[in-house]
């Protein structure tokens, strides 16, 4: 088989990299080692910037979303249980779209499909070869056979464990990382979200987060140990934790109702360097990580798509030097977020060694925000999204 470009990884990056390649008239192929059922069945994370939500519109995909999806102005943050408002609309005319990450692949999946997208299920084994040279290429195995896809270029949209990182040689690659001494807990509850906004609080006993799929279906998080046992954390010990973190009026209004589903996650933050090795191209959590604290993981993920759909573009139009802007392009935004998300997790979250000073100076960061709009404007400015 023979494309321009051959994307490893048929998640929502992938399949969104191939959709918007497709519209500029270019040739691609999605290797997924999975089923379709199955990567529609992974639990992702639904606030979108705003930026990511003109991708899907971009990419012909956007419609279901925008009958859907919840627009929200703003997020409440709290502090020993007292929380306050952060108004996007008022402070710089923005807002999100709260849409889970499965409805984004599974309308991304529907847009191919209408434009007879090749995506290969149950690639297994994918190795990419000659990627220093002008001939890269891809071998899988389908049905017990190798097959092999000549191209011009290979993406990696196969996550941090996949094989495409991995197949850059080590001296080419510059990595650096910060492992958080802490994981959260999150559950699914088929019960009505507490608020109609996300609501992060800051509280002694640890890290809280109270947010939505619909009107029928929550997601709340608690900040955990990563290595608490699951056994702990019965159904009534969650509920009666979270309780405890919110903010007065959010725990007085907190509907309980047994999980759907309960899982620890641990956090921390990845960034390799560069994102390009010859014609391999890297893009979301293949080259980077955040913690989910500021809502950046897919939302990075389309930026890269942004900058590399657009070199693609440029390339194939004549302009031979546009994919070396691909990976500074895509870094300065990345790292702009990675410290997004590490301000809000230092300061929303309760570290082992953390003494009544650390707590105090939280707690004070927490009032500087509320009673300075300057602050509030620069989290909302990150929060909604930066401009590509």
């Amino acid at each position: 088989m023979r494309t321009q470009v051959c994307i490893i990884g048929g998640g929502p990056s992938g399949l969104l990299l191939s959709q918007l390649l497709h519209l500029a008239g270019i040739d691609s192929v999605v290797l997924e080692r999975h089923t379709r059922d199955h990567v529609l069945s992974r639990i992702r994370a639904g606030v979108l910037e705003w930026g990511t939500v003109r991708m899907m519109e971009r990419a012909e995909a956007a419609e279901r979303m925008h009958k859907e999806g919840f627009l929200h102005e703003g997020i409440q943050l709290a502090a020993a249980n007292r929380g306050f408002r952060v108004d996007f609309k008022s402070l710089i005319d923005s807002k999100v779209m709260i849409y889970g990450q499965t409805e984004v692949t599974a309308d991304l999946y529907e847009a191919r499909e209408k434009l007879d997208g090749v995506i290969v299920h149950e690639a297994q084994g994918a190795a990419l070869h000659d990627l220093d040279s002008d001939a890269p290429y891809v071998t899988y195995v389908t049905d017990n056979a190798e097959q092999r896809i000549d191209c011009d270029f290979v993406v990696g949209c196969d996550g941090y464990h996949g094989v495409s990182r991995a197949s850059i040689p080590a001296a080419k690659l510059k990595t650096f990382e910060k492992v958080y001494p802490f994981g959260w807990l999150g559950v699914l509850a088929e019960t009505p979200p507490v608020s109609d906004e996300l609501i992060y609080a800051n509280h002694r006993r640890g890290f809280a987060l109270c947010s939505m799929r619909n009107d029928a279906l929550s997601r709340y998080y608690i900040q955990t140990p990563t290595d608490d046992p699951m056994e702990k954390w019965t159904d009534a010990a969650f509920w009666d934790e979270l309780q405890r973190r919110l903010p007065n009026e959010a725990a007085d209004a907190l509907v309980k109702g047994p999980s759907v589903e309960k899982n620890i996650v641990p956090l921390r933050s990845f960034v390799a360097e560069p994102m390009r090795y010859g014609r391999l191209f890297l893009v979301g959590d293949a080259a980077h990580i955040v913690p989910p604290t500021g809502a950046k993981g897919l939302n990075l993920a389309v930026s890269d798509v942004h900058y590399l759909h657009k070199a693609l573009t440029q390339h194939y139009q004549g302009e031979r030097l546009a994919l070396d802007h691909y990976s500074p392009n895509a870094l300065a935004r990345v790292w702009k977020a990675i410290r997004f998300s590490w301000w809000m997790t230092t300061t929303m979250h309760r570290f082992p060694d953390q003494g009544e000073f650390d707590q105090r100076i939280q707690e004070s960061e927490l009032a500087y925000l509320e009673s300075s709009a300057a602050a509030q404007t620069q989290l909302a400015e990150n929060y909604v999204g930066l401009p590509y």
